[in-house]
């Protein structure tokens, strides 16, 4: 265990106890395993059934420990326990017997929790790994980054479709534009021919009886002479 300090390691190969970090402090019978979303969880080594070493470097980790970085330090599990009085804890994290609270006492055989209205007896023996309240600010800050991206991205594109709203909105007043000048185009055309097709029926009309007069005087001159 204490060969593997300072190294990335993989707790347990599969389950929903299973993590990946950085291995902070082995003890006779715990662990500290400094994680990126969950900071450091210790674990009970009796219920660890395999640690796995990144030798090939598969397992990525992005953690970086400040330097004035804390965790609590006990020499068992029952001590660990017995330092973290008072405050929230969260054990076994990741399976159906996960429960989290107050520790409000200690003893050799359990520990007890206060959640809200209820009083938890957790049997020391079956509990796996517990954690409480500590975590990375790294991890906290990428969450925030993401968080942050996240609403510009969602800001640029509700930006994005308001431009492309307003720019269709522009095409459909110049169509419309488009359509009412041809409109106004085609209504002065029909006036223009209406005109000229009256203009022309005068014209005829005075034309026509210019030719009646002219043949009412024939006709006068022509009887006056015979």
């Amino acid at each position: 265990m204490k060969y593997l300090i300072g190294k990335v390691i993989r707790v347990d190969r599969g389950g929903p106890e299973s993590r990946i970090g950085k291995l902070m402090d082995a003890s006779d019978d715990h662990i500290a395993l400094l994680t990126e979303d969950e900071g450091v969880v210790y674990y009970n080594t009796k219920h660890i059934k395999s640690l796995t070493d990144n030798v090939k470097g598969e397992m990525k980790s992005n953690i970086e420990v400040p330097n004035d970085s804390e965790f609590k330090k006990a020499g068992n599990f029952q001590d660990l326990f017995e330092s973290l009085k008072l405050k929230w804890v969260k054990i076994n994290r990741g399976g159906p017997e996960k429960v989290e609270g107050v520790i409000t006492e200690v003893n050799k055989d359990f520990v007890v929790l206060i959640n809200n209205q209820e009083i938890v007896h957790v049997s020391m023996f079956h509990i796996k790994n517990m954690s409480y309240g500590v975590k990375i600010e790294k991890a906290e800050k990428e969450k925030s980054d993401n968080q942050a991206s996240d609403k510009a991205g969602n800001q640029s594109s509700n930006q994005s479709k308001m431009a492309e709203s307003e720019k269709q909105q522009s095409r459909q007043e110049v169509v419309k534009s488009n359509d009412d000048s041809k409109n106004k185009k085609n209504k002065t055309k029909s006036r223009t021919k209406i005109t000229s097709q009256k203009i022309a029926a005068k014209d005829a009309e005075s034309d026509l009886s210019d030719l009646l007069s002219t043949m009412e005087k024939f006709l006068r001159n022509y009887s006056k002479t015979n």
